[in-house]
């Protein structure tokens, strides 16, 4: 006979998979409908009734963080082999600002359903989560690239939440404008400014400028 304690394992595995299947249904009718859709509409889409939705969903809020979960993976599995793929310093940061316009341009109603909900009870916030997991994702990435070159790692975190928070700001400017400017201009221009920051660390190993270390 089934144990409880198997019987429970299984029924827990079953449930988050078909929250996974959900959560991705979910993002296809966002895709297809846009971000003001409601749950009935995720659900017609998804093709149960709004109560199966539900079930594995306490409320909109509960939806919207599993929604935000999967375009924080998404996201760094972008910025990741586009960072991979370059070897100049510099390059690494336009690698990374392009990957992230990229990104949300490819993919705008989900970006707005996830920054700028609508009718959302916003509890545990998704967008800083999102944030904290984009960040510390390209915190290891920076950090590995400074340690190969000889550099100190510690600015690799600040950094991360920098770009990100820096380049955040501007993608949602750049989407709500209906983009004015070309991505790859965009890109250029961000990665630039953020580089001139960069490479002035570059003077002393722990960042502190040399002036700093004669001052009395």
């Amino acid at each position: 006979m089934n144990s409880p304690d198997g019987r429970s394992q299984r029924w827990a595995g079953h449930r988050e998979q078909r929250r996974a299947q959900l959560t991705a249904a979910a993002i296809e009718a966002i895709r297809a409908h846009g971000p003001d859709l409601g749950m009935e509409a995720i659900a017609a889409h998804a093709g149960v009734s709004k109560p199966v939705l539900y079930r594995y969903f306490a409320d909109k809020s509960e939806l919207w963080q599993a929604v935000g979960q999967e375009t924080a993976a998404g996201l760094l599995a972008a910025i990741g082999p586009a960072v991979s793929a370059v070897r100049a310093e510099r390059d690494v940061v336009a690698a990374a600002v392009d990957a992230y316009l990229a990104y949300i341009e490819g993919d705008p109603h989900v970006y707005r359903f996830v920054v700028h909900p609508s009718g959302i009870e916003r509890g545990n916030d998704v967008v800083v989560d999102v944030v904290d997991t984009v960040s510390s994702g390209l915190a290891r990435i920076l950090g590995d690239r400074l340690r190969a070159v000889g550099l100190d790692s510690g600015a690799a975190l600040p950094w991360a939440y920098g770009i990100v928070g820096y380049v955040q700001t501007v993608g949602d400017w750049w989407l709500r404008t209906q983009q004015p400017i070309s991505r790859p201009a965009l890109s250029d221009y961000l990665a630039t400014f953020l580089w001139g920051g960069i490479a002035n660390l570059r003077v002393v190993p722990d960042g502190v400028p040399d002036e700093w270390m004669h001052h009395e």
